[in-house]
């Protein structure tokens, strides 16, 4: 087992044997407590998820065709799910940490505990962490989320022009997956944003002709006099990117909304009457104070059209280092 970046709060004798199998969890696991692992997470054999994409390269699509799945919302109506799609744009960092995320058997060893927490409905990704996942039996009962569009790498002087480079509609649907998630920044200065819009629209047209949910996480975002592009989470701008969200395609019923908190919780109540689709919050940036993002999110939670959170680098890579308390006191929000 790989132990190069481990960190406290990852589990290393958790092993479910299983590697390229699938594990159902029992009804007595769904059933555990708070605070305990519904099920052990699974080993992460660097050395094995090599040698089966070497020699066996269709197992992953076996994996992938045996899964067990569920529907997107269960009894609660509520969604938990973790994020690790920051890596394909070569957003590595985590607050000062620049390549914290560089280690891929940490991160998936983050993603198995994670998973293995009660309360967590599933994960979001792109293709390469899904395929090691998928081996590892880790997305059994799991919802799964696969990231769509890319192609804007952090830092590109083509950042707004998000070619869709992950997951296609077919791909989400020939896996099994269960939703799919782009990201769309729009900045009136740069003439790429319209081809992220033209393609996020013809995306929503293709998932509701599957009818597999989207979800969508628009910003309003500007690049700085030093030219790193800042999303806006003032009350206005929010205000405007949930209206520009919720009109594109031929229609929307299949459509969710990925959104931040405003820079100002307060003002989330107003913001949310923009929209009628059902909303997950997003994490963002790791910062020093995870207690108030905990209560920004609680707040926002009340409001009728928000179904839940969709976390990543906040909860697998907390300041504290302790992933099964991050994601423990996430689900307690919901």
């Amino acid at each position: 087992m790989s132990t190069r970046g481990r960190r406290k709060g990852v589990d290393e004798t958790g092993d479910t044997g299983c590697l390229g199998m699938t594990v159902t969890p029992t009804s007595e696991a769904l059933a555990t407590p708070a605070g305990a692992p519904s099920s052990p997470p699974p080993k992460v054999d660097v050395a094995e998820l090599v040698r089966l994409r070497a020699h066996r390269p269709e197992a992953i699509a076996e994996a992938a065709a045996r899964r067990t799945r569920r529907p997107l919302l269960g009894d609660s109506g509520r969604l938990m799910i973790v994020a690790a799609d920051h890596p394909a744009r070569g957003a590595l960092g985590v607050g000062d940490r620049k390549f914290a995320m560089a280690n891929r058997a940490d991160l998936l060893e983050r993603l198995c505990l994670a998973l293995s927490r009660p309360g967590v409905d599933g994960v979001l990704a792109t293709a390469d962490i899904l395929d090691d996942l998928l081996l590892l039996g880790a997305l059994d009962g799991k919802v799964v989320m696969g990231s769509m569009n890319r192609g804007g790498l952090q830092g590109a002087s083509f950042e707004l022009d998000d070619r869709f480079t992950g997951h296609r509609a077919e791909d989400i649907e020939r896996l099994g997956f269960d939703a799919g998630k782009l990201l769309l920044r729009i900045d009136y200065d740069d003439p790429g944003s319209l081809t992220t819009l033209e393609s996020t629209a013809r995306a929503i047209d293709d998932m509701a002709a599957r009818r597999l949910p989207l979800f969508v996480e628009p910003f309003l975002s500007r690049r700085t006099d030093e030219g790193r592009l800042r999303n806006d989470l003032s009350a206005e701008a929010v205000t405007k990117s949930i209206a520009i969200a919720s009109g594109l395609g031929g229609t929307s019923a299949y459509t969710w909304l990925k959104l931040p908190v405003t820079e100002n919780p307060d003002d989330m109540a107003e913001v949310m009457e923009t929209s009628t689709l059902p909303a997950v919050l997003l994490g963002g940036e790791v910062g020093d104070d995870q207690d108030g993002a905990y209560e920004k999110w609680r707040g926002a939670l009340q409001l009728p059209t928000v179904r839940g959170l969709v976390v990543g680098r906040s909860l697998l890579y907390p300041a504290d280092g302790d992933v099964a308390a991050a994601v423990d006191t996430a689900v307690g929000l919901l």
